[in-house]
């Protein structure tokens, strides 16, 4: 069976570094931190108090405000990235067959904030069980995609992925795969997540996740450096038109990269921490080269899950060194969660534009906030470490591992007519 070629022909973003495409993409190049302040609620009483929020966030141009209300802001992000994705890719939906076009979507927490809202609501009351009727599917993880389908008139496959922080990565890797298989001629993917509220903020610090390192809360998330004490918390919402190439063709689509090669892979090993050598990363990441039918060489960069943790840093270059050898030493590699903070189970989706950054513009975006290499890194790496670098871009490969031990993998490549 011949497989078919699947490129990306839109994006929409609401990011911690930019809500339009040429923002994302020109923040991402100048090193430009999202973290601040946390403004979504009161910090007194809790040891993180800033985070990376996507910046004057306002749902209603996408979503009639009383539809808004039976959504959590997880569903909100994915409405409003599904709609600016839609409206850059300029598919003119109405001469589509929607039954070849559907929607996965990945979020590996879901409603958290209706969750903490409706039980504090009821724990304040007087014991009777009086919860929203939206509760339930307000909070559901895959409700987003559902919602997108109901918007559009998608009747192809639909449904959420839940993997943790792999989540994204997992959706688009799903997409990608039905597509080439001829099951679909187009997907909305990527991911979403909102959890910086009381629940997500106390629950990570509660596991000593994230950096509580506020006196420098702008330059906190630093992977690499010997001072990392955690990842930032990020949110946002990231969409792709995934699309079969003759189809984009024939419609004169442009074309931001195409996607050649995914791999998953577990662990095995522990609830929360890697594997310590980095086995099921290298896994991953072979099984991705794999499958897009390369070699190991002919990788560039990898975007790195990179989320600024003191042992899943050294774990992920750990697994880069064993898999690649002396290669290794040719790549540019970099985290721009040092950016953009960690969007848990919207990460890959949002790491995946930093890969489509490097092949667009032969710039490969910087990991910013390492001031002092931590000295079990290996320092002939290139970990394009606070300034972006020029580099001609062929093949971009990007890693995002999760809670559980789920590892995910996606090569997209640069592409020419």
């Amino acid at each position: 069976m011949e497989l078919k070629r699947v490129v990306v022909t839109g994006i929409g973003a609401f990011t911690p570094v930019g809500s339009t495409v040429e923002e994302v993409f020109k923040n991402l190049v100048n090193g430009v931190s999202g973290s601040a302040p946390i403004t979504h609620f009161n910090t007194e009483k809790f040891k993180t108090k800033f985070a990376c929020e996507v910046k004057n966030f306002d749902v209603s141009p996408y979503v009639d405000r009383k539809e808004a209300r039976k959504m959590d802001p997880y569903t909100h992000f994915a409405m409003a990235a599904a709609h600016e994705c839609v409206l850059d890719s300029n598919i003119e939906l109405d001469k589509e067959n929607l039954d070849e076009i559907g929607v996965i979507w990945g979020s590996g927490v879901g409603g958290l904030s209706t969750i903490q809202n409706e039980i504090s609501a009821f724990a304040a009351g007087d014991g009777s069980p009086r919860f929203n009727p939206f509760f339930i599917p307000k909070m559901i993880s895959n409700i987003a995609a559902g919602y997108i389908t109901m918007k559009y008139g998608m009747r192809g496959p639909s449904y959420g992925t839940v993997s943790a922080c792999a989540s994204a990565t997992h959706a688009m890797i799903d997409a990608f795969n039905y597509i080439r298989l001829g099951k679909a001629k187009a997907f909305i993917t990527g991911g979403s997540e909102a959890t910086i509220d009381e629940c997500g903020v106390g629950g990570f610090n509660a596991m000593k996740a994230l950096s509580e390192n506020n006196a420098e809360a702008e330059s906190a998330s630093r992977p690499f450096d010997v001072s990392r004490d955690g990842f930032v918390m990020g949110e946002g919402g990231i969409a792709y038109l995934f699309e079969e190439y003759e189809h984009a063709i024939a419609r004169g689509a442009k074309i931001y990269a195409e996607v050649v090669g995914g791999g998953m892979s577990s662990d095995a090993y522990h609830l929360t921490a890697p594997e310590p050598e980095g086995k099921g990363a290298a896994g991953c990441m072979k099984a991705a080269i794999n499958d897009a039918g390369i070699k190991l060489t002919d990788i560039d960069y990898i975007n790195v899950h990179g989320t600024s943790t003191p042992l899943g840093d050294i774990a992920e270059v750990s697994a880069i060194k064993h898999l690649f050898g002396d290669h290794a030493y040719n790549m540019n590699i970099s985290s721009t969660k040092s950016m953009t903070g960690h969007l848990l189970g919207a990460a890959g989706a949002m790491d995946a534009m930093a890969c489509i950054v490097a092949l667009q513009t032969g710039v490969v975006p910087p990991t910013i906030n390492c001031k002092n290499l931590d000295p079990q890194l290996d320092p002939q790496l290139n970990l394009t470490l606070n300034v972006a670098q020029k580099r001609n871009v062929e093949y971009a490969l990007s890693n995002t591992f999760g809670f559980g031990g789920h590892n995910g993998s996606i090569i997209l490549k640069k592409y020419k007519a």
